[in-house]
Formats: C-alpha cells, sequence, structure tokens
C-alpha cells in the first residue's frame, strides 16, 4: 500500500504518499488510514515522523482523529476553508471590505447557478424562509433566517467548492464584521426593504432566470454591503 521513504523531509513524504493515494482513489472520504504501526512498518520511518504527517493532515482539515478508533479521510469537507481563511485575513491585515467583495463576486454567481440547478423542494425551503423573515419582528432571528435563506442558495448551486468557499466568507463576516446584519435591521424601514430583495431573488429562482438571479442577487448585496461599509 505504501512506499519505504527515504526522503530527508520524512513526514512531508508520508503526506505525499496519503494525499497520491487520495488522488488514486486508494483512500475515499470516510476511510480509515492504517493503523500507526502498521504505517511505520510499511514507510520504514519512526512513529514520531507518521505522527507529525497525521498531525499536519488534521491541521489542515485532511484528515479527523476519532479517539480509540483511529484516523479518517474526512466526510464532510464544507468548514475546512474557514481557519486558514481567518488567519490569511488577520496576517495580510485586510479589511472588512475586502470580505464584502469577495462575497459579492461568489454570491452573484452562485444564485445564476442556483437559477439552473435548484429542485423544488428547495425552492419551497427558500420560500418558507421568505414567509417566516416577512413574519418576524425580532432582529437576532431575522439575521438567523437571512443567513440561512443564502446558505440555501449556496447549497442550490450543486458545487462543493462554492459551498465551502460560501462557509468561509460567512465566517469571516461574522468574526470581523461584528453585528453588521444586526445594524441594518436595526432600522425599520431596512425590513420591508430586505423581505423584497429576497423576494426578488426568490423569483429569479423560480423563473430558473439565471441572469434574473444574478441582477437581484447584486442589488441585495449592493444595498447589505454599502450599508456595512458606512
Amino acid at each position: 500500500m505504501f512506499n519505504p521513504v527515504k526522503n530527508t523531509k520524512v513526514y512531508e513524504q508520508v503526506i505525499y504518499q496519503i494525499k497520491d493515494m487520495i488522488n488514486k482513489g486508494v483512500l475515499k472520504k470516510g476511510d480509515k488510514l492504517p493503523s500507526e504501526r502498521d504505517m511505520v512498518e510499511s514507510l520504514q520511518v519512526s512513529r514520531t515522523s507518521i505522527r507529525e504527517a497525521l498531525r499536519s493532515l488534521e491541521i489542515i482539515g485532511l484528515i479527523e482523529c476519532r479517539q480509540g478508533e483511529g484516523n479518517f479521510i474526512k466526510s464532510s469537507f464544507e468548514n475546512s476553508l474557514i481557519e486558514p481563511l481567518s488567519i490569511m485575513f488577520l496576517l495580510q491585515d485586510s479589511n472588512s471590505k475586502e470580505i464584502l467583495e469577495l462575497r459579492k463576486m461568489i454570491e452573484k454567481e452562485t444564485a445564476a447557478l442556483a437559477a439552473e440547478r435548484i429542485t423544488e423542494e428547495e425552492l419551497k425551503e427558500l420560500e418558507l424562509l421568505i414567509v417566516k423573515f416577512s413574519e418576524l419582528v425580532e432582529g437576532e432571528e431575522m439575521v438567523r433566517v437571512d443567513r440561512e435563506f443564502h446558505y440555501k442558495i449556496a447549497q442550490a448551486s450543486k458545487n462543493f467548492l462554492i459551498l465551502s468557499v460560501f462557509n468561509a466568507i460567512s465566517s469571516l463576516m461574522e468574526s470581523f464584521i461584528k453585528d453588521a446584519r444586526k445594524n441594518i435591521l436595526a432600522k425599520e424601514e431596512n425590513k420591508e426593504i430586505l423581505y423584497k430583495q429576497h423576494e426578488s431573488i426568490y423569483e429569479a429562482l423560480l423563473n430558473r432566470n439565471p441572469d434574473q438571479a444574478m441582477q437581484a442577487m447584486m442589488e441585495h448585496l449592493n444595498f447589505t454591503n454599502d450599508y456595512m461599509i458606512t
């Protein structure tokens, strides 16, 4: 299964071989990795090197360690980009405007894809969220429904990478643009504006019209982003 390691950067070679087996389909999502003892014997390296490699793979979100069970290739990677992007954001001294620009770029294209790929069940879920938003008066709950509305559209794109980036952007917004959505909802007139914007996005998705969906999403994000920046 493995080949003996002869490079001085031992743990990197261990990582490379595990990634190569994933690339070749030998290891798949949810698969259990061989025990540390088996990998030591197969790779002919120290247990310390194996543990260093496994720890590195766990940090980047490729594997997970289950107490008493062993190490497994992760089954879900939706949130794998959150931590790396957050660290990059801090190290690069980025600002909230950059997050919002990225959000606009991702979500307008996401809406277009969703218009082509959304299911009837997903349309019903969005409709229920719009109705719920219109009935709410408490800002905190409105924020939650708004967040779910956008997440459902990202899901409807049927693109795993888009969903992963969307989750990372949402996490950055929650971490670095604190109370942004709540600030918008603090003005009573904004609640009606947001409701109508959500309705326009939904109508575009219902019509299976990518251009209309992109335009509706752009209008919504232009409004919210400008409000957040100011």
